[in-house]
């Protein structure tokens, strides 16, 4: 597998974590007028797995075979996300000035 395959899917992940904080738009679609916390959190969840989704496929087209993993390697990956994720939140809540 290339190294550039790799790094950008890291780099997807990267930017798919800090999207819902980087956004006021539920889903990147809809306006409003003010994204709750919560709205912001689910869509977290739903890149979360959309962006597993994407490595499952790649595994598959790659490997041509998905290992299975138990549930640490899910806790490990939810973990690594919600770090990617931190740099968004912060800007969000600390760095934004405040409306």
């Amino acid at each position: 597998m290339s190294p550039l395959i790799t790094w950008g899917y890291i780099l997807l992940a990267i930017v798919a974590a800090n999207l819902p904080w980087l956004s006021d738009r539920n889903f990147l679609v809809f306006r409003t007028e003010r994204k709750s916390p919560w709205m912001r959190l689910l869509e977290w969840l739903i890149l979360y797995f959309l962006v597993g989704l994407i490595g499952f496929g790649m595994e598959y087209r790659i490997m041509g075979e998905l290992h299975p993993q138990d549930w640490e390697f899910y806790a490990v990956t939810l973990s690594l996300f919600f770090v990617f994720a931190l740099p968004g939140f912060i800007w969000r809540n600390d760095w934004k000035r405040k409306e």
